[in-house]
């Protein structure tokens, strides 16, 4: 029995991969509903991806190949894979903690009881808790981490501070640009690349280029991981939608926040769009993390039986990625012994 704990595609690729190796598998999601996390994403949010790369193995994108599905297409695709691949997914699922059994198997706690298995998959994905710079915010300024960010609409009227320029960030200030005063604050500029060239897909490029699946443990692997560039719209073009850019954001003076060299803006509402922070603390395996990150190798865990799947870059670009993250499930599934069955019951105490 091999226990995957997150059921977004990560998780749903690892448990196709697993039960075509002959495994047992239970998927574990806190969610209510499957591709719940990406529902809760803004309402205009798209892949940057063309459908005919957006699939999971073994289940193509359904509709025209070169469009970019929206993030509620995302949702439904993964609620249709696992009825498709029939696996078991326990929703509403909350996993608290994680340990060893005294036999080297594994023990999941979570809000329905307790679950044990022969080895872990932990899918958890890169959006765990989201990240708020701690500055002093005055509550007549409304405050929101872009996870929490749905439409313009949702918002007060006057002008808009986005911080952080990735391609969260870079999204949401154009798309309120059309509506009212926008200030973009950025911290490391990044490269930005168009969404098509030559009217091919950037994407089909990046992997044809073998930039996609460039390990993380080479010199280009490296290179593409520390230039991991805009894709769309960057800083020139947010300019000439008038979007204003200034350097990030280091201090606050009642309604005023300033940038560090000095630029001031007076806002109606700050949209943190500076990502998230990892949370493993419900994972109680000695040795499993270093300052409270996964120590693997490509995924693969020094606990025998423990591994992770959609890691950002955890082999390549492609690993957290839908249309690659497949390759990075089925090496993680090869790592579990082989066999027609799994060797343990799955068991579960429920409270």
């Amino acid at each position: 029995m091999i226990i995957v704990i997150g059921a977004g595609q990560a998780g749903l690729a690892a448990g196709r991969a697993l039960r075509l190796a002959g495994h047992d598998v239970l998927l574990l999601d806190a969610h209510p509903r499957l591709g719940e996390s990406w529902r809760r994403r803004w309402d205009s949010l798209r892949l940057f991806t063309p459908a005919r790369l957006s699939a999971l193995p073994g289940m193509p994108f359904p509709g025209p190949e070169n469009r970019y599905p929206g993030k509620d297409e995302v949702a439904d695709y993964l609620q249709a894979y696992a009825t498709r691949f029939e696996l078991p997914v326990h929703l509403a699922t909350t996993v608290t903690g994680l340990r060893l059994t005294p036999d080297e198997g594994f023990e999941a706690i979570t809000s329905h009881g307790t679950f044990t298995g022969d080895g872990v998959v932990v899918a958890t994905g890169p959006f765990q808790q989201p990240h708020i710079p701690d500055l002093p915010i005055p509550p007549e300024i409304v405050s929101l981490h872009s996870a929490a960010y749905r439409n313009p609409e949702h918002l007060p009227d006057g002008p808009v501070l986005v911080v952080g320029g990735g391609n969260s960030g870079v999204q949401i200030a154009a798309e309120l640009a059309a509506t009212r005063p926008v200030t973009l604050a950025l911290g490391k500029r990044q490269p930005v690349l168009p969404q098509r060239i030559g009217g091919t897909d950037v994407f089909t490029w990046l992997q044809a280029l073998g930039l996609v699946r460039a390990p993380v443990t080479g010199r280009l692997g490296r290179l593409v991981r520390n230039r991991d560039p805009l894709i769309g719209l960057g800083p020139r073009g947010l300019r000439r939608l008038g979007v204003r850019i200034v350097d990030r954001i280091t201090a606050a003076d009642g309604t005023r926040l300033l940038s560090d060299t000095g630029e001031t803006i007076a806002p109606s509402a700050v949209i943190w769009a500076t990502g998230y922070r990892p949370d493993y603390r419900w994972m109680h395996i000695p040795g499993a993390l270093a300052g409270g990150l996964p120590l693997h190798t490509g995924g693969i865990s020094p606990v025998p039986g423990l591994t992770y799947l959609g890691l950002p870059f955890q082999r390549n670009r492609g690993s957290a990625l839908l249309g690659w993250v497949g390759e990075d499930a089925a090496r993680v599934a090869a790592t579990f012994a082989a066999q027609p069955q799994a060797t343990r019951t799955a068991t579960s105490r429920h409270r």
